[in-house]
């Protein structure tokens, strides 16, 4: 008898995108927005190339809807004339535009710092002005650098999922539409108009771990960022897949016995136990960090009993048992279910 053919293992389709125009563009958005965008939304625009590209596509596609937003975090001197050629282009294009200036307060971490503020702001912004949506110009070769950042951080299944192209922000819808599009691409729609973009120095600071991972994804061939995002995309996949996992399994195998909650991790893999006494401290009103709950889950798994923020968790019976207690702290373990050392 002859053999079936070897299937290709690992194997897995990739959503090939159609060169990037206007209308491939707008198609995306809608999918992305679950049908016709209809409504107004607003779009961040540094004057970098990319937001630039997407200023551009967006106006084409949406013209009376877009909302124009610029942000000068106030950390360059260039950055108020960056704004000010933004606006000029966006005037010539019809777009309404807004700069907004905020303060960066001091710490480490200057790049995150600037980031949650720059998305506050355009989330305040758009609340104000009554839109729901808005879009970035995140493309496949950021969703590449992210994922070797959090790789090298030793993230989790969620972590390597990347830069999401749907998600929410302090309750306002987030769209990033460019993610199957690589850099050069968005590029080119800029210089087709003839645009001249502006350039963050800060790109090409080799103090910043971002401009490390670009650097090694220019000089390694075999380090294909469109496969780096697929791969992403792919983790986003099952990253979704678990969540559902989980929230069926906290729905049957949690009870309230008021003022305790009942968990039955049994069977379950460890992921989904993992998830499953997540959700069971969620509901206390509890976040937990990775590490404290790591070790809060070894002792449980051993039949030992511990305390995370304000909840006290015990197992028994094969079960975990948890219920609220007065007085802990909200963060980290206490002494118990750390073993005893804490300081």
């Amino acid at each position: 008898m002859s053999r079936p053919p070897a299937r290709r293992r690992n194997a897995r389709p990739d959503r090939r995108m159609a060169a990037l125009t206007a209308d491939s563009f707008a198609a995306e958005a809608a999918r992305l927005a679950g049908g016709a965008l209809q409504q107004p939304f607003a779009i961040a625009v540094s004057g970098g190339a990319d937001s630039l590209a997407l200023m551009a596509l967006a106006a084409e596609g949406f013209r009376p809807q877009v909302h124009v937003l610029s942000v000068d975090h106030g950390l360059r001197a260039d950055a108020a004339g960056e704004c000010a050629m933004v606006a000029n282009l966006a005037a010539g294009l019809g777009l309404p535009h807004q700069t907004l200036s905020i303060s960066i307060p001091p710490g480490g971490d200057l790049q995150a710092r600037a980031r949650d503020g720059r998305y506050a702001a355009m989330a305040d912004w758009c609340r104000a002005n009554g839109i729901g949506m808005l879009m970035t110009a995140h493309h496949a070769d950021d969703q590449a650098e992210t994922l070797l950042l959090r790789l090298a951080r030793g993230s989790g299944l969620a972590g390597l999922s990347g830069v999401r192209a749907k998600g929410k922000i302090d309750g306002i819808t987030l769209l990033r539409p460019l993610l199957a599009w690589r850099r050069a691409d968005l590029a080119a729609v800029v210089a087709a108009r003839g645009w001249t973009a502006a350039n963050d120095p800060s790109n090409l600071d080799p103090r910043f771990d971002r401009t490390r991972a670009r650097t090694l994804l220019a000089g390694t061939a075999w380090l294909d960022p469109s496969r780096l995002a697929a791969g992403a995309r792919h983790l986003a996949e099952a990253e979704t897949a678990l969540a559902w996992a989980a929230e069926r399994a906290f729905a049957t195998r949690a009870e309230w016995h008021s003022p305790a909650l009942l968990l039955d991790p049994e069977g379950l893999p460890i992921e989904l136990r993992r998830r499953l006494l997540t959700d069971g401290l969620r509901a206390f009103g509890h976040e937990p960090d990775g590490p404290s709950l790591v070790r809060l889950l070894a002792r449980l798994e051993t039949g030992h009993s511990g305390t995370l923020g304000p909840v006290q968790a015990k197992a028994t019976n094969g079960r975990w048992m948890l219920k609220p207690i007065a007085g802990r702290r909200k963060n980290g373990l206490s002494r118990e279910a750390s073993g005893g050392n804490a300081p």
